[in-house]
């Protein structure tokens, strides 16, 4: 046989396979239900909590700085019907924080740790599928604590308010097993906290509106 008859011969192969492939991704689960009205869903992963960079500072201008940073998530989702659910993540994630292009060049403000929980009402428009998309939007109230770490003199204090903010939501899970299955979540908060220097002897306030990119293992109760 030829190379050329061999590789045809590989090629067909490869092209009657494809369905069965994707037969075995996407085709029926055996005791797989679907997403139904009372399900409890329990994750747990890792996200990518990316903020943006912009906002205002009072008296020596620049731009507030927050940096990207990667830690653990545990989330929570409660279906009401088979196509809407509640989701609550929790995580905590620690952020160098500092201010670009000021008056007195680049100030270095420390570090902050941020608590920033995450409520929001999911809609899946394919609750039967094995794959199955879904869009949400929600709630945020994010907690700054731990502010420290190495500044750049004058700066002695910084103190960033706890702040609310809103959530929009987009994810996809695939069930695995009938109780077991892998999401993939992105968030988008908007999120501008004010933020205090030396006692508030220079105000600022950090639009960071940061993006939340996820992956988890879930499992179904």
């Amino acid at each position: 046989m030829t190379r050329g008859a061999l590789m045809g011969a590989a090629m067909g192969a490869a092209l009657m396979g494809a369905p069965a492939q994707a037969q075995g991704l996407m085709g029926e689960l055996p005791g797989f239900r679907g997403k139904q009205a009372g399900d409890l869903v329990v994750g747990f992963g890792a996200i990518g909590v990316l903020p943006q960079k912009g906002g205002r500072v009072d008296a020596i201008g620049g731009k507030p700085e927050a940096s990207d940073t990667l830690t653990p998530q545990l989330d929570l989702t409660y279906f009401l019907t088979s196509n809407l659910s509640l989701n609550l993540i929790a995580a905590t994630s620690r952020h160098d924080v500092s201010v670009q292009g000021s008056a007195l060049g680049d100030v270095d403000l420390g570090r902050v740790w941020v608590l920033p929980p995450t409520l929001t009402l999911q809609f899946h428009p394919l609750p039967a599928a094995r794959l199955s998309p879904y869009v949400g939007a929600g709630v945020n109230y994010t907690v700054f604590y731990g502010e420290g770490g190495g500044r750049t003199p004058p700066v002695s204090k910084v103190d960033v308010e706890n702040s609310w903010g809103w959530a929009l939501n987009a994810g996809v899970d695939y069930a695995l097993t009938p109780n077991w299955g892998l999401n993939l979540d992105v968030k988008k908060l908007f999120l501008r906290p004010d933020v205090s220097v030396n006692g508030g002897a220079i105000g600022a306030r950090a639009d960071l509106d940061p993006w939340i990119v996820g992956a988890a293992l879930r499992y179904r109760f």
